[in-house]
């Protein structure tokens, strides 16, 4: 069964306010047929752990007035990898070395991509590395 709509609301939210912090790598996987305690991931990268804190946080606060907020946050203190459990939704925003190494998408390479709007697309891919 395929990630449910509200899954896909929050991943489309989620993606966009990770985008808006600079984001790179923005990429979302239905894993509902491989897990039953989640429908999706949203994966995203930081070249540093003060712009990972800071699209963990901006992701969290697009997602509350959608009425969904965490509940589990693991991470947030080292700033290299940052988990947000949000239930229908876990976002893993790590940093570029993280990603690189543990290489989630991978690991989870049989499920299938999550279509994200063009202007997600397109603003992570033209966001600068180095900013924050």
């Amino acid at each position: 069964m395929p990630a449910t709509e509200r899954a896909l609301e929050l991943v489309t939210t989620a993606a966009a306010a990770a985008v808006d912090k600079l984001a790179t790598d923005v990429i979302a996987l239905d894993v509902s047929d491989q897990l039953f305690i989640t429908d999706a991931f949203l994966l995203a990268s930081a070249p540093n752990e003060r712009q990972v804190r800071a699209i963990a946080e901006a992701i969290e606060e697009k997602l509350l007035p959608l009425g969904s907020k965490p509940v589990r946050r693991e991470g947030e203190r080292e700033g290299r990898w940052v988990l947000l459990d949000f239930v229908d939704l876990v976002v893993h925003v790590q940093h570029t070395e993280e990603r690189e190494y543990y290489a989630l998408e991978r690991l989870w390479k049989d499920c299938p991509v999550i279509e994200l709007p063009v202007a997600v697309h397109a603003n992570a891919q033209d966001a600068p590395a180095d900013q924050a």
